[in-house]
């Protein structure tokens, strides 16, 4: 294995890797957990509650949130809904929770006195009840933030979810996923006829899991340690330093028995207790809001250059699923046209954060100014591209197609809305939460009718690194 470069070795166009989120902190008694927590859950990157984007839910979980009207006239129908969902809360990894349980041992192999080191002593006490086998399973939270999801979404769109109204649902192969279609069709309850409680998920891994079918971005990003750079960059910089600095301090252990990769496991443990059992768990306590912004950079860089803006195969592997959503719109105001009923009003899917986040990348959203890079942390506090706020758990997408009535011209006919966490997203084109069909595809015709996925996945002939090609 190289050893990891500087951040100006990298070059503009370097890539940067796998590197969760989370963040050191010098605290010490379990009696500030409680505000610790607090302070930390806005930067748990992917690894974030839902709640975090939608905090009114805390409160009432079927609450629609102030956008509950939208900016629709009264004489538009919906006729169609895509959504594209994130899966709920998971189990940790079973690689996630070897680390962990090697971190542990450690603290359990070095008993500390209470008094001198408070963090340790109760780390070595907490129970580690983490097994390999929950492998980023489904949570029972994750079914719960799953079938309050469904019954939102039926609330917003009730023409859309009536009775006897056809329903595709769709998934990953991964077993959260299909849980999580489960769960969210459960949510809507007995009264929609949609065949029977147990309905039929199809696994679609082609468009839900497409970045595995690219071999371009396999072999060049998603395999390749040069697309590690920025994110080990960082992890050697002068931020991550001084983060490990204190949680050693914190623990009582001499820095070098510490690395990055065991620091973002200590504080994905803290983000995995809030998020599945709701509690704030001591490992928070060794965790600062300034560590924690440093950490959710460092995951942020990977989402960045592996599933953003880093690479333009990230997000060009995504139209296959951009391009099947226009496909469905498409026929759905063709059948309007011809006054048949819509063969598809309802179609789910449930996939991963690595799916919504290159489909956005390919949309345009969340693309700051100047590229995320090792050397740029401080410039970027203000940054678009966060990743906890655009997919955290159960995160949604959701494409709805109008049908209005009483319109000065035919193109006004067919209208789109965009939403993104239940919130409704302003069209580039327009900066309005409102487009006709017409004008969104133009806008997005280059990639409708230019993307073409098994040439954009094939590899280049010549043996090329990922910098040289991407």
């Amino acid at each position: 294995k190289r050893r990891p470069r500087s951040a100006s070795s990298c070059g503009s166009r370097a890539v940067a890797a796998m590197a969760p989120r989370w963040g050191p902190v010098f605290l010490l008694l379990l009696l500030v957990l409680p505000s610790a927590s607090a302070g930390l859950s806005a930067y748990f990157g992917t690894k974030s509650r839902y709640e975090e984007v939608n905090p009114y839910l805390i409160l009432d979980p079927l609450s629609l949130g102030p956008e509950a009207g939208g900016s629709l006239p009264a004489s538009c129908t919906p006729l169609q809904l895509r959504a594209v969902l994130r899966h709920g809360t998971r189990y940790p990894t079973a690689g996630q929770v070897r680390r962990l349980g090697n971190l542990h041992a450690r603290l359990l192999r070095r008993p500390a006195e209470a008094t001198a080191c408070p963090a340790a002593a109760a780390l070595a006490d907490w129970p580690m009840w983490y097994e390999e086998s929950l492998d980023g399973r489904l949570a029972p939270q994750g079914r719960r933030d799953m079938e309050l999801l469904a019954r939102r979404m039926a609330a917003r769109f009730p023409a859309l979810f009536a009775a006897r109204r056809r329903l595709e649902l769709a998934s990953s192969s991964k077993h959260r996923c299909l849980q999580s279609g489960a769960a969210f069709r459960r949510g809507l309850g007995p009264t929609l006829d949609f065949g029977g409680d147990e309905v039929e998920v199809e696994v679609n891994d082609s468009l839900m899991r497409f970045f595995d079918h690219c071999a371009k971005f396999v072999v060049l990003v998603e395999e390749n340690d040069a697309a590690m750079c920025q994110v080990n960059a960082f992890k050697q910089g002068p931020e991550m330093k001084k983060v490990l600095e204190k949680v050693a301090s914190a623990l009582c252990m001499p820095v070098e028995e510490l690395d990055a990769d065991l620091v973002q496991v200590a504080f994905l443990t803290c983000s995995y207790e809030l998020a599945i059992k709701n509690v704030t768990s001591p490992w928070c306590s060794l965790f600062s809001e300034e560590d924690a912004k440093v950490l959710e950079y460092l995951n942020d860089l990977k989402q960045y250059w592996k599933r953003g803006y880093g690479y333009d195969i990230n997000s060009r592997s995504s139209c296959i699923l951009f391009q099947d959503i226009f496909q469905h719109l498409d026929k759905a105001v063709e059948e309007s046209k011809s006054s048949k009923p819509i063969s598809s009003p309802l179609i789910v899917q449930v996939g991963h954060a690595e799916t919504l986040q290159p489909l956005l990348a390919l949309m345009g959203y969340f693309k700051d100014d100047e590229p995320l890079l090792a050397d740029n942390y401080a410039r970027h506090a203000q940054r678009k591209f966060r990743s906890g706020r655009i997919v955290p758990y159960a995160a949604n997408l959701v494409f709805v197609l109008y049908h209005c009535d009483h319109v000065n011209a035919s193109q006004e006919e067919y209208q789109v809305q965009l939403l993104l966490n239940e919130k409704l997203m302003a069209f580039h084109h327009s900066n309005n939460t409102i487009s006709t069909y017409a004008d969104l595809k133009d806008y997005y015709k280059d990639i409708l009718e230019n993307c073409h996925f098994k040439e954009e996945c094939e590899l280049p002939r010549v043996n090329v690194t990922a910098v040289d090609e991407l």
